[in-house]
């Protein structure tokens, strides 16, 4: 009872706040401004963009990176940084772009890039692990960086939200980054929304909107109702049932993209029952991925069969498996469990997963219902438990079995960073605690290949050992929802990357 009160407050709560933003919103449109109001299903208290993993500095167009990401044809292109190359995969020079500044006026240059750089991999171990910078020297408009070993997609790794260029001398990070994107930060209220200035001088033509607001509601029926009431122009991740009903509003778009990411069952490999690859191979087998598919997602996803979207050059043709309740039963019998008085059980020990959920991606607890319900046939006790950041949970706990978890595979257009990031001892994204020495071989090895066909042929090498020893489980890659007031708003753009949103050339009609 007293969650269910908890709920409706939290709703109502909502409402207010969504309520002062339109208010707020609604006097800024008597004035004639032109600004935009996005709706996002992320809440952060940080805007600091070398460890925030909300992105949240980039995907508003505060802050940029040294390379960009193509998300048509994931191709990586320049930035802030104008060219690149190196001779031997180690030494690398890069050109920085000229007549760029941050929002405070002062000038983006090699000095101010280097000391990001280094504050970055300072304060996040994540970022440290990913570029393995040993040194930067910076000269005018040029900087030299030395990586520890060759390593010949390294620029590919400077499209990484968290290693964006900001002014390290102002200190503020966490409420007032300044960076050289088209919007600055006017005022942030975390958890909430930040909201953001039109920056003049931007290098790049200054936006076409003076405002705009980037706010967060992790409910996504109640980002359904704030476009449907006006009070956000776009909404990100409406809440999928609702999507007929925002389409029949005039005026309204619903778009349906394709992305780079991944709904997972995360495996903590440390617990002692998924150590053994049949209780892996079990809990595989009982992902109904089709039934999740259709009737979670009403479609909008493409069921998995390992990390990367088939599309992609290096998803292998993986072999059919056996699935459905006989075949997990089958799993489970090869691990030594029998079902005794309905209880599946070893030695005694009943076989009983915790299984983390949260609610910022509305079909993750819902997948974590049908899977609780699954295994409950099988006589798996699943314990359900909400977490509210997977990241900051699974890194700093091990008291869970399971995750559903989402993640992109691709962000850089290459298989190397997923690999890397989940699968490599040292990788940021490694909760499952994966420390196999073959597959960090075969990772290692990927890192010094170069050329796109060399690594995607060891990539799908990578996958199919992966998927071989069912570390982690695939489901689906869910589409990238977005719905948006069409006869206000111009230019938007969904990308497949989701890492730019609120750009220059955004604008209302």
């Amino acid at each position: 009872m007293f969650r269910k009160y908890k709920s409706i407050f939290v709703l109502f709560l909502s409402f207010l706040l969504l309520a002062a933003c339109s208010t707020e919103s609604a006097k800024e449109q008597g004035s004639g401004k032109k600004e935009v109001n996005l709706l996002f299903n992320f809440a952060t208290s940080s805007l600091d963009p070398n460890v925030d993993t909300s992105y949240v500095s980039l995907r508003a167009g505060i802050t940029e990176t040294l390379v960009h990401l193509n998300d048509e044809d994931l191709t990586i292109e320049p930035w802030l940084a104008k060219s690149w190359d190196s001779k031997d995969g180690q030494l690398w020079n890069f050109e920085l772009r000229e007549g760029v500044t941050f929002q405070n006026g002062k000038p983006m240059d090699g000095k101010a890039v280097k000391a990001s750089l280094e504050r970055a991999m300072k304060d996040s171990l994540a970022i440290k692990n990913a570029l393995r910078i040993e040194s930067i020297e910076a000269n005018g408009n040029e900087l030299t960086i030395k990586i520890k070993v060759p390593f010949p997609e390294f620029p590919s790794e400077l499209v990484h939200p968290n290693t964006s260029i900001i002014d390290v001398t102002e200190r503020d990070y966490i409420n007032r980054p300044i960076g050289t994107g088209p919007f600055a930060v006017s005022k942030f209220i975390p958890g909430t929304a930040v909201d953001l200035i039109r920056y003049e001088s931007y290098w790049d033509g200054s936006a076409k909107l003076e405002k705009a607001r980037f706010s967060f509601n992790e409910d996504a029926n109640a980002r359904s109702l704030a476009l449907e009431s006006g009070d956000a122009d776009i909404v990100f991740r409406p809440e999928v049932e609702s999507l007929e009903n925002l389409e029949a509003i005039d005026g309204v778009k619903v778009e349906s993209t394709s992305t780079f990411r991944v709904h997972q069952m995360t495996m903590n490999l440390e617990r002692k029952p998924l150590q053994d690859i049949h209780v892996r191979k079990a809990i595989d087998a009982l992902i109904d991925r089709s039934s999740i598919a259709d009737t979670i997602l009403h479609g909008h996803a493409e069921v998995a069969t390992g990390p990367f979207p088939s599309t992609f050059s290096f998803a292998p043709d993986y072999p059919k498996k056996e699935n459905g309740m006989e075949a997990a039963k089958g799993f489970l019998d090869q691990a030594g469990y029998k079902k005794v008085n309905g209880v599946m059980q070893k030695d005694g020990k009943p076989l009983t997963f915790t299984l983390l959920t949260y609610s910022s991606r509305a079909d993750l607890p819902l997948i974590a219902q049908v899977f609780q319900s699954d295994a409950g046939q099988l006589g798996i006790d699943v314990k359900i438990k909400q977490i509210e950041i997977p990241e900051e949970y699974m890194a700093a706990n091990r008291d869970w079995d399971l995750t559903t978890y989402s993640n992109l595979t691709a962000p850089r257009g290459d298989a190397g960073y997923y690999l890397n990031a989940t699968y490599h001892p040292k990788g940021a994204l490694n909760f499952s605690g994966a420390d196999d020495d073959h597959l960090t071989s075969l990772i290692d090895k990927l890192n010094v290949t170069v050329g796109q066909e060399k690594r995607s042929d060891l990539a799908e090498d990578i996958a199919m050992y992966v998927d071989e020893q069912v570390y982690n489980s695939f489901i689906l890659h869910p589409n990238t929802l977005v719905a948006y007031d069409a006869d206000k708003v111009e230019n938007w753009i969904t990308s497949r990357s989701e890492y730019y949103m609120l750009t220059n050339e955004l604008d209302v009609k």
